[in-house]
């Protein structure tokens, strides 16, 4: 008598609502890529519990992205930061995605007579000192002149923030009259921080992130010499007038 076998039972069919077929960020991009590359894009997972339907992943084109990047940089009249940067964006950027994309546009314009360039209030393209000759001839007013006293207050105010006028006197030697003070204060350099815990609470002053943007400096720590100070001031001015 033949034996009977038992007849095999079918795999259950999934339910209409099941993924057979997970699809994963890592399947589309390797995970030793590095979203460095202008050409590159940035997968963005949608939710599934969104409703939408279609792929799971949307590419930020992130050569478009970096040519938005730097139209708005060129037509700004002031630096922009990155928080500011970021809102060109249509997702979400990390800080390391945009600063390679600046980095690129950093070297795109190498060699050019403007250059992209770091400041304390951001990012910002500008002429090129060696260009300055050239477009002094199409406004040929001179920048203003600062005495040395401005320029010494100014450097003593720069390099021992915050100070006050007592500290500023006994440093230079000499009475510092409100003019040249009052002169900082008026550029925008020199801002009131606070007072000190002294008899008659005397002011204590520091410089704004406005002279570092006209310095074309990203920090205090890359302050120049007072005399180097002078002459790119009076460069900076015109440039970022």
């Amino acid at each position: 008598m033949s034996e009977q076998t038992e007849p095999s039972t079918p795999s259950e069919a999934p339910s209409s609502g099941a993924v057979t077929s997970p699809v994963h960020a890592e399947s589309f991009v390797p995970a030793s890529a590095e979203m460095t590359s202008a050409d590159s894009v940035l997968p963005v997972v949608i939710d599934e519990g969104s409703g939408q339907s279609g792929l799971a992943l949307e590419a930020i084109d992130m050569q478009q992205l970096k040519r938005v990047l730097e139209t708005a940089l060129l037509t700004s009249s002031e630096p922009l930061s990155p928080a500011e940067l970021k809102k060109l964006a249509d997702t979400s950027l990390d800080n390391r995605q945009l600063e390679s994309l600046l980095d690129e546009i950093v070297r795109d314009w190498q060699g050019r007579g403007v250059e992209l360039t770091r400041v304390a209030s951001g990012w910002r393209f500008r002429a090129k000192p060696e260009m300055q000759p050239y477009l002094d001839r199409l406004n040929p007013q001179k920048p203003p002149r600062y005495s040395r006293a401005v320029l010494e207050t100014l450097a003593i105010i720069a390099y021992h923030q915050p100070v006050t006028r007592g500290d500023i006197e006994e440093i230079r030697g000499v009475a510092v009259s409100s003019q040249i003070l009052k002169t900082l204060e008026t550029r925008g350099w020199v801002e009131v921080v606070g007072t000190r815990d002294a008899p008659g609470k005397p002011e204590l002053f520091a410089t704004t992130k406005q002279l570092l943007d006209d310095l074309n400096l990203h920090a205090l720590q890359e302050l120049p010499s007072l005399q180097e100070i002078g002459a790119l001031l009076e460069q900076d001015v015109t440039v970022s007038a």
